[in-house]
C-alpha cells in the first residue's frame, strides 16, 4: 500500500454538474500524476480532501489517497529519486482498543452527568467496557427537545430544563455540527469518534473532508442512535434528571448523587454538564469543588449573503457544485486584543440560544445541506479574568456572561437584538440608538437569517466598550480580506457569550477532581474542550481513565 499526497485535480465549474465525489476520475488522475497506466491501480481509497482556492478563480481539489498496485510498480515508485518521488509507504494504523479494566471493583455503576458530546461518548465507552453506566440528562430526549425548541423560537418561553443548551446531544445538537479540531490526536481518539459517528448515521465523507460537518438535522438522528447503543450495551439513560447535590462518605469521597428524579449511590461520576449549566456550577462551587476562572470570548454574530462569501473565497458563485465557502479571520488590535471569527456557519441561521428567562444569547446553526441564503459567524474578542474580575469568585466570568445576556434581553425585549454595521459604528460616534430604525426597509426579511424573533435596535450598551472598540477596529481589516464583509448593511446580532466555559474545574493528571475523590470533570463545561470533537475526545479519555482504574460491577 502506498500513499500519494497533494494530488491536485483542476475544478472546471462549467463542466462539473454536481458536488465532487471520489470516483473514476480519482484513479485516472492519480495514475497520471504517478506516470503509470490506470490498470496498474488495483484499489484506491480517498484519505483526505480539501479545496485549494489560493489562486482563485483557478480552483483545485486536493486529495490524499492510498492505493494498491503490483509489487514491481510499487517498488519503482518508491525508489525514484527524492525530487521525483510522489509516493511513500502508506502509514500503518493500529485500530483503537479500549484499555484493560483496572483492579478496583465498583460496587455501583458509574454515573455520567450530561448527554452532550463528552457525556455521550464517555457513557458509550463505559458501556462497551461492561460498566453499565447510568447517564442522566436534565433535558429531554431528541424529539421532545426539538418540539420545545421550535415552540420557543415561535415566541414561547424557554424551558429552563430542556432547550437549545440542554437535552440529548447537548448544545452541539443545535449547531453547524463542525467536526474539526485543533487538538492533537496522538491516540487516534478523534478518528475513532468520526468512525463511530458514521456507524450511527453520519455521512461517510466526514472521514475524508478536511473540514467535516454533519449538520443539525443529521446530528439528531446520530444522537438518537448513540443513546440506543448505550442502552444496548447495558447502560441506562434517564432524561429530565438534573443533578442537584452530592454526598460524600466518611473519607470525603463521592458516595451518592442527588437529582430531581431520585438519589443514587455511586463511587464514580463523570461530570459533563456543558458550558451553560450555571445552576449546577453554582451548586458544585458551594459544595467545595475547586474551579478557577478562565479566558473566553464574547462578541456578536454577523450575517452576510452566502453568495458574497462564495465570490470572495472562490472568485465565483458556488453554483451548487462547490460547497458553500467558509472563512476564518483574525486580527490583533492596537490595544493588543485578539478579534477572530468563531463557529462560522455557511448557509445557516443565527438562533436564539437562550436557556434562562430574562437572558438572551445567540449561536449559529446550519443543516447538512448548508443551503440557506446567508452565512453567519461569531466575531468575538478574548476576555480574561482581568477584564471581568469582580469579587474574586471563581464564577465571576459566569456572572459577566449573564450581565451581557440580561442587557441583550432588555435591548430586544426578549427578541434577538440586531443592527446593521453602519448604525452600530455610528452609535459608537455618539448617534442615538434610534438611528438603527432608519434601515429597516432596506434590510432583508429576518426570517431568512434567524430562528427566533429579531428586532432592530441599539447594541452598543450590551458589551463592554473595550470589546466594541476591538470589533470596530477589526471590521475594516476583515473587509480587506473578504470583500463585502464590512458592508454597511452587514447584520450584527447580540450577544455571542457562550463560546466556551468561563471556568475550569481543577483535576489531576488521572482526570479526577483535586477536591473530591470519584468525581471526573470533563468536556466543555469543565473547561477542557471547545467543540464537538474535542469534548467527545475528552469524554472518551476520561472514560479510559475510569476503565483503567476500576472493574465493572
Amino acid at each position: 500500500m502506498i500513499r500519494v499526497e497533494q494530488l491536485k485535480l483542476h475544478i472546471d465549474p462549467e463542466k462539473r454538474r454536481e458536488p465532487w465525489t471520489p470516483g473514476r476520475e480519482l484513479a485516472k488522475k492519480t495514475a497520471a500524476a504517478l506516470g503509470i497506466d490506470p490498470s496498474r491501480i488495483e484499489s484506491i481509497r480517498l484519505v483526505r480532501h480539501s479545496i485549494d482556492a489560493r489562486k482563485k478563480p483557478e480552483l483545485y481539489d486536493i486529495c490524499t489517497v492510498d492505493l494498491e498496485t503490483d509489487a514491481q510498480t510499487e517498488k519503482k515508485l518508491l525508489t525514484l529519486p527524492e525530487k521525483k518521488r510522489k509516493a511513500r509507504p502508506a502509514p500503518e494504523k493500529m485500530p483503537y482498543v479500549l484499555p484493560m479494566c483496572g483492579e478496583s471493583r465498583l460496587e455501583h455503576p458509574p454515573v455520567v452527568v450530561g448527554a452532550g458530546p463528552a457525556g455521550l461518548f464517555g457513557a458509550y465507552f463505559l458501556a462497551r467496557a461492561g460498566f453499565r453506566p447510568l447517564l442522566i440528562e436534565r433535558g429531554d430526549e431528541t424529539d421532545a427537545r426539538d418540539e420545545q425548541v421550535r415552540r420557543f423560537w415561535s415566541g414561547g418561553a424557554p424551558d429552563p430544563e430542556s432547550n437549545i443548551q440542554f437535552g440529548a446531544g447537548g448544545a452541539g445538537a443545535y449547531s453547524d455540527g463542525k467536526l474539526y479540531t485543533g487538538v492533537r490526536d496522538r491516540g487516534g481518539r478523534g478518528e475513532e469518534i468520526l468512525k463511530i459517528l458514521v456507524e450511527h448515521g453520519a455521512p461517510a465523507d466526514i472521514l475524508t473532508e478536511a473540514h467535516p460537518h454533519v449538520g443539525t438535522d443529521c446530528l439528531k438522528d446520530v444522537v438518537r442512535s448513540l443513546i440506543e447503543a448505550i442502552r444496548a450495551h447495558g447502560g441506562e439513560v434517564r432524561f429530565r434528571t438534573r443533578l442537584t447535590g452530592i454526598r460524600t462518605d466518611r473519607n470525603g469521597a463521592l458516595s451518592q448523587i442527588i437529582t430531581t428524579n431520585g438519589e443514587w449511590e455511586t463511587r464514580v461520576m463523570m461530570l459533563a454538564i456543558g458550558h451553560s449549566a450555571r445552576d449546577t456550577m453554582m451548586m458544585l462551587s458551594e459544595s467545595g469543588i475547586l474551579m478557577e476562572p478562565k479566558a473566553f470570548a464574547v462578541g456578536y454574530r454577523v450575517a452576510h449573503p452566502q453568495e458574497i462569501i462564495d465570490r470572495a473565497q472562490y472568485g465565483m458563485a458556488s453554483g451548487g457544485v462547490l460547497p458553500p465557502a467558509i472563512y476564518k479571520l483574525t486580527h490583533q488590535t492596537e490595544e493588543s486584543r485578539g478579534v477572530y471569527s468563531f463557529c462560522m456557519c455557511p448557509g445557516g441561521k443565527i438562533v436564539n440560544a437562550s436557556s434562562e428567562e430574562g437572558y438572551l444569547a445567540v449561536n449559529g446553526m446550519s443543516e447538512r445541506a448548508r443551503d440557506g441564503k446567508y452565512a453567519n459567524s461569531a466575531i468575538v474578542v478574548t476576555v480574561s479574568p482581568n477584564d471581568y474580575r469582580r469579587s474574586g469568585h471563581p464564577l465571576d466570568g459566569m456572572y459577566f456572561q449573564r450581565d451581557m445576556e440580561r442587557k441583550a434581553y432588555e435591548a430586544g425585549q426578549g427578541k434577538i437584538p440586531i443592527a446593521c454595521y453602519e448604525d452600530f459604528r455610528r452609535m459608537g460616534q455618539g448617534e442615538p440608538a434610534q438611528s438603527a430604525m432608519r434601515r429597516i426597509s432596506r434590510l432583508p426579511d429576518p426570517r431568512e437569517i434567524f430562528c427566533g424573533e429579531a428586532v432592530y435596535t441599539g447594541l452598543r450598551d450590551i458589551l463592554p466598550d473595550a470589546v466594541n472598540r476591538a470589533i470596530l477596529s477589526a471590521m475594516p481589516e476583515f473587509g480587506r480580506k473578504i470583500r463585502g464583509f464590512d458592508d454597511p448593511e452587514t447584520i450584527f446580532a447580540a450577544v455571542e457569550s457562550r463560546t466556551s466555559s468561563p471556568v475550569r474545574m481543577l483535576r489531576s493528571e488521572d482526570g479526577e477532581s483535586v477536591s473530591l475523590g470519584g468525581l471526573y470533570p470533563c468536556g466543555e463545561g469543565a473547561g477542557f474542550a471547545g467543540g464537538i470533537v474535542s469534548a467527545a475526545m475528552d469524554g472518551m479519555r476520561t472514560a479510559e481513565q475510569i476503565i483503567g482504574r476500576f472493574k465493572p460491577v
